[in-house]
């Protein structure tokens, strides 16, 4: 997209803020009248030079936070509306009196304007738009074109592979459930290339029947590649006439008594049976792949429904609850939902709606535009595309009314807690940290978040940590944990306006742990922020867990105490994300090779050494003049090679 810049060009944006929504965030105190005037004036200093083509505008707080992304057909019109604030609803009268600057973008289109403006949101995340903030990379099935043997495996992310993919799935859960009943139906291998290339004899998948082992040569290159085509053809929607070709060649196999052969056919037709027994509603109207997107919005609150459908069949479903203000028109939401979760990937051809969007053949444009092919985006209202609809709307309102449920159950809970520990009101922002080592080794630090709305995962950290001291000693672990996030937090937000400061830090440990707390609190200023350690009983038995305060003796919890329960649910969260964090690095440190320490050692040649002599101690081992001999490996790089070996000689 070619653009000119009418202020700050986007590629050098001001530093991106931890956003807060109006709703979250905590309460602001009220806007003067001068403070609307002084925001209204501001705005009319930048009309005097804005022109009338289409573009992006920013208005930008005081401290450089992104306050709003917007666009515009007209630049000048559109930013004019924002000076008449008379007609302005509360929420933008309160973004104007926050407003001390703006900066725009101008492009060549409106559908360009769109375009940019969702990149923006989603990187900038402005406090006054609609976020979707749990935005995730969908899974795949992947069959490769690059071998005479194709892999069928999951992917995520970028497509850099020759290869057909195959979906958007909804889940990890339902690319495995496929993956695994697809082997069972075509029998193709899904090990790596290079766990192909050194096997010498059928590996576990071939005696299960999920594989003909053609790193063996168990099977020919044309009886391999027929089955890749049955498995694209099946994952492309033509599933009716596989089966009916495996059931003509079952009652062949059985007709001629070989019932052996007959047995696999009937095996094969169960698994795609199964497949499709996973796909819970009936999409006989919709043949072609296509999306469903569906609102429920109530008490400020909306829950989208996404449900994705290839070839006629249904891979699944996944609820968002974007952020918004609580006075948004849910079509309004719905249409910024759909701009911002096809940013990054590209829409099918057909995309079903629940409601009638704002500005609806702009927005189909721009996601024909960035899909490179055409995007039908409709609201149906009648026949078996409506039923569809109506089924998402369902799913939509039975998740709102869950989180709503889920929501007034936390906020009881977190009322208990203040009670428990003595705090003024029910704490915003939990903060539960906890260690994980063996006897010193791949040291980490672990921080989770809970909040109104449940865990806030995307608020989740992990610390390696840093000094070799602290390795192995609890206390120092802790110390250097907390110290990096609390003097971050001062640095990064000593105002706390921008929600990333906790009301209560739960520390998973006895004294020791919360005397080093205290200790570090009390050596950046911190005085504000309650600290709980929680020990774990005798015998470590749940429900029996003292919970340690400063100036207050240790204390237990009734057994059945639901606030116990939830507390106990904290930490155990926490003890799991610290955990899995040190079993990852544990896990790559594993996997990792000496060549990799080695300066200028790229991934090829590091290949062509693994492939060449086996192993990483192989290389190790090998003399000068072996290592010339490997693909790729000149006299100078065998010599930096020996050398980092043989620092000796």
């Amino acid at each position: 997209m070619s653009e000119t810049h009418s202020s700050d060009p986007v590629s050098n944006p001001p530093s991106d803020p931890v956003p807060d929504s109006p709703d979250a965030a905590p309460q602001r105190a009220r806007r003067r009248p001068a403070d609307l005037a002084r925001g209204t004036e501001i705005i009319r200093e930048h009309l005097k030079t804005l022109p009338q083509t289409p573009g992006v505008y920013r208005m930008l707080a005081g401290d450089g936070a992104v306050l709003y992304v917007g666009k515009a057909r007209n630049l000048k019109r559109r930013v004019t509306n924002y000076t008449q604030v008379a007609k302005l609803p509360v929420r933008l009268q309160r973004m104007v009196s926050e407003t001390e600057t703006m900066e725009f973008v101008n492009t060549h289109t409106e559908v360009e304007a769109l375009l940019l403006e969702s990149n923006l949101i989603k990187r900038l995340m402005p406090r006054y738009n609609v976020l979707l903030r749990d935005d995730k990379t969908f899974p795949h099935i992947m069959i490769t074109k690059d071998h005479d043997y194709p892999q069928l495996t999951k992917h995520r992310g970028a497509r850099g592979r020759d290869a057909d993919y195959f979906g958007p799935f909804a889940s990890a859960g339902a690319v495995n459930r496929t993956i695994t009943a697809l082997q069972r139906a075509f029998l193709l291998r899904n090990c790596a290339d290079t766990v192909f290339a050194a096997r010498s004899r059928p590996c576990l998948q071939y005696q299960i029947k999920r594989c003909t082992a053609p790193c063996v040569g168990r099977v020919t290159p044309a009886e391999y590649q027929a089955q890749v085509g049955l498995a694209r053809a099946f994952l492309s929607g033509k599933s009716r006439d596989i089966q009916t070709e495996f059931v003509a060649k079952m009652t062949e196999a059985s007709d001629a008594m070989d019932f052996e052969a007959a047995a696999r056919y009937r095996d094969r037709i169960r698994a795609l049976t199964a497949i499709q027994a996973h796909q819970d509603i009936n999409v006989e109207g919709v043949v072609e792949d296509a999306d469903v997107v569906a609102a429920h919005a109530e008490g400020g609150v909306t829950c989208v429904q996404v449900f994705f459908f290839r070839g006629g069949r249904n891979y699944g479903n996944r609820a968002y609850f974007p952020s918004h203000d609580k006075a948004a028109e849910t079509e309004e939401v719905l249409a910024a939902f759909i701009a911002q979760f096809y940013e990054n990937k590209a829409a099918p051809p057909l995309v079903l709606v629940s409601h009638a969007l704002p500005e609806l053949d702009l927005l189909t444009e721009a996601l024909s535009l960035r899909a490179g092919h055409k995007v039908e985006l409709t609201e149906p209202k009648r026949g078996e595309k409506r039923r569809i609809v109506e089924h998402a709307l369902t799913n939509a309102r039975e998740g709102h009314g869950r989180r709503l449920a889920e929501s007034s159950s936390q906020a009881r809970l977190l009322e208990g807690v203040a009670g428990v520990f003595g705090l003024d009101s029910p704490p915003e922002r939990v903060e539960v940290y906890d260690n994980s080592h063996i006897q010193g080794a791949h040291a980490i630090g672990a921080m989770i978040v809970a909040g109104p709305e449940g865990f806030i995962k995307n608020a989740y950290r992990k610390f390696n940590i840093r000094s070799e001291a602290a390795a192995g000693d609890d206390f120092a672990m802790m110390r250097e944990v907390l110290t990096r996030r609390f003097g971050r937090a001062l640095k990064e937000d000593p105002e706390r306006t921008l929600g990333t400061w906790p009301d209560l830090v739960l520390i998973d440990g006895g004294v020791g742990q919360l005397n080093v707390a205290l200790e570090v609190f009390a050596e950046l200023g911190i005085d504000d922020v309650t600290l709980v350690g929680i020990a774990k009983g005798p015998d470590r038995d749940a429900g029996r867990e003292h919970f340690l305060m400063e100036n207050r003796p240790p204390f237990q919890m009734e057994m059945r105490d639901p606030v116990l329960y939830f507390l106990q649910r904290l930490r155990d969260e926490a003890h799991r994300f610290a955990i899995g964090t040190h079993r990852a690095k544990r896990t790559k440190a594993i996997s990792k090779s000496p060549i990799d320490e080695i300066a200028g050692i790229g991934p090829s040649r590091k290949k062509a050494l693994l492939h060449h002599f086996g192993s990483g101690a192989a290389v190790a081992r090998a003399g000068l003049a072996d290592l010339e001999s490997v693909e790729g490996i000149n006299r100078t790089v065998a010599k930096k090679i020996y050398d980092h070996f043989h620092p000796d000689g």
